[in-house]
């Protein structure tokens, strides 16, 4: 455990570094392919540092901030465009928006935000992070007897997991980003078990940091280029399946780093199936609209209801070849072993310092 903590701070000192002189070079490369061929190396030595991590947490995270969101906002900020382009950035705060998937609330928002702190919206929020602590707990708790559980029951229990777990992660990068910067930041999960549709749940409630960072760098190039191949009416269909392409690419090259297992493109298929959806989706809102339009209370269960089964088929089974939940599991017990072992070291000490 102790290697892979100082191979962890190693490998994000590499980062800081190499974000450093990425700063750099923004003061004498001209923008576009210039500065794209001088970060070139850096996105390739951001590609191949998650190899030297095997805890699934850490790795996994790290390739998410590093491999993933990092490289495409580079991608970005080589043509000039996107959240590290800005010329008034400061070196903490390029090293900071490059390394995190952070997006900051606009003026007006971060003014209510800050009026808002001693609110009862904070005090709902603190609430709802509460219950779902309790949640993540239980969900853990219950591992204990995947044995004698049904899959189905097992799978949905991965899908609780996976968004507490991304949501407790993702706040505390708020966090970490107030305390820095003292900026508040965009959530970036908005209730996705509450979604209406598939668009609802990927455009509005679901990674939004990533939805934006996809949107940037694959839909809207593609659907430029695809204006001049099949015009106005049919550009986004390309745009789409592309970009849902490119998500379920990465997501492939995640779940290799965190168990070095060859890819069966299940997931890749997880990911385009459901772009085919959602573009049946709003095909049938635009013709049925205006004469048919179904509840809430039917759509949102018959969304995550398709989620779950279609990540149930295509999604999970990756994760469980790479043992995935189960080195988890073992790396938390990891964690509370070492909390126990220092509160006991702590007694000690106190009792006989």
């Amino acid at each position: 455990m102790e290697g892979e903590i100082s191979n962890y701070i190693n490998i994000w000192l590499q980062v800081i570094l190499s974000l450093r002189y990425c700063y750099g070079i923004s003061k004498d490369v001209p923008r576009g392919f210039p500065t794209l061929l001088a970060i070139v190396p850096i996105m390739c030595l951001f590609l191949a540092l998650p190899m030297s991590l095997h805890s699934v947490h850490l790795c996994g995270t790290f390739a998410f901030f590093i491999s993933w969101l990092a490289n495409f906002k580079l991608l970005l900020f080589a043509f000039g465009k996107g959240p590290l382009s800005s010329s008034s950035l400061s070196l903490k705060k390029f090293v900071v928006f490059a390394s995190f998937p952070v997006k900051i609330q606009n003026p007006k928002s971060q003014d209510e935000a800050t009026s808002a702190s001693t609110s009862s919206f904070e005090k709902m929020n603190q609430l709802k992070y509460t219950v779902k602590g309790l949640v993540f707990a239980g969900v853990l708790r219950a591992y204990i007897y995947n044995n004698y559980m049904h899959p189905v029951v097992l799978y949905c229990l991965y899908c609780i997991h996976i968004y507490v777990m991304l949501e407790f992660m993702l706040a505390m990068n708020a966090v970490l980003a107030r305390t820095v910067l003292g900026i508040e930041l965009q959530p970036q999960f908005n209730e996705p078990y509450l979604s209406s549709s598939l668009q609802d749940f990927w455009g509005r409630r679901w990674n939004l940091m990533a939805s934006t960072i996809l949107q940037s760098t694959v839909y809207q190039p593609t659907k430029q280029f695809a204006l001049h191949l099949f015009g106005c009416k049919w550009a986004s269909i390309p745009a789409l399946f592309v970009t849902f392409l490119i998500s379920g690419l990465v997501h492939e090259l995640i779940f290799y780093y965190l168990g070095r297992v060859k890819p069966t493109w299940e997931i890749t298929w997880f990911f385009l199936l459901h772009g085919f959806c959602l573009l049946l989706e709003v095909s049938c809102k635009k013709k049925l609209t205006a004469k048919f339009r179904l509840s809430r209370v039917v759509s949102g269960p018959l969304t995550v209801g398709f989620v779950m089964v279609t990540a149930y088929w295509l999604f999970f089974p990756q994760l469980v070849r790479c043992n995935a939940f189960q080195i988890g599991l073992q790396e938390y017990a990891a964690v509370g072993a070492f909390v126990k072992n220092s509160n006991r070291t702590l007694k000690l000490w106190f009792n006989y310092g």
